[in-house]
């Protein structure tokens, strides 16, 4: 297995940070950590919730739209706890400081839905849901190394 490691400041050379000791790189070293353990944190929360069915009811005012949306996927059997149980594994990877990329990954789509489930139907949670996008969009930046061959237009496929 192999650890690939990520400089936190792209542009510049890998030892330009540990010469230089003014307050504010020293600050700002901690931010990808920090924002790793609050998206961690926030995904450990709800997922466990989730799962273990300690989710508070939906208010009665629910537009009609979005009873019908989450009635649709608690329906289905599987998709509740496929989301619960995704929410648990992307925390754990994210607070453990393994696969961060992958645990991004993992999230974007989820952060996708919730952010239009709010926009378009329930207005009243997207502040919380815009602070863990921008978690998720900052961590992406920190990481962006590592997606760089998946964005690529061409590959070409290596014989082992």
């Amino acid at each position: 297995m192999t650890t690939t490691q990520f400089t936190q400041n792209a542009g510049t050379p890998a030892g330009d940070s540990e010469t230089n000791d003014s307050p504010s790189k020293s600050f700002t070293r901690y931010l990808p950590t920090v924002a790793r353990i609050l998206l961690g944190l926030l995904f450990l929360m709800t997922g466990l919730m989730g799962i273990l069915n300690l989710m508070p009811p939906a208010p009665p005012t629910l537009p009609p739209a979005a009873v019908a949306f989450n009635t649709g996927m608690m329906k289905t059997g599987y998709m509740m706890p496929l989301i619960f149980g995704t929410q648990v594994t992307v925390a754990v990877l994210l607070l453990s400081n393994r696969f961060v990329p992958l645990a991004l990954a993992l999230l974007a789509p989820f952060l996708v839905n919730s952010f239009a489930f709010h926009a378009f139907l329930v207005p009243e949670g997207l502040v919380i849901v815009l602070f863990a996008v921008m978690l998720e969009l900052y961590l992406a930046w920190t990481y962006r190394r590592a997606f760089l061959p998946m964005l690529a237009m061409r590959v070409t496929l290596t014989s082992n």
